[in-house]
């Protein structure tokens, strides 16, 4: 899935960690969520499945996003 098909729900710019800019959180739209941040060690995920940390600020914003 390309990121072009995602709608953005948080974040300023285009995505790019490098350009301060992560993390995020994108809605496909199957209306599933793909998070964009710092990968996490709380504890090792399943195969196939990975962990990333996000502020409750990015989290806060993605809610009002979708208006909930």
């Amino acid at each position: 899935m390309a990121r072009e098909e995602l709608t953005r729900l948080t974040g300023n710019g285009n995505g790019e960690c490098d350009e301060d800019d992560c993390p995020n959180v994108y809605r496909t739209q199957l209306g599933t969520f793909v998070v964009q941040g710092d990968t996490s060690d709380a504890f090792i995920p399943p195969q196939g499945e990975g962990l990333v940390e996000i502020p409750e600020s990015v989290l806060r914003e993605a809610v009002r996003a979708l208006g909930w």
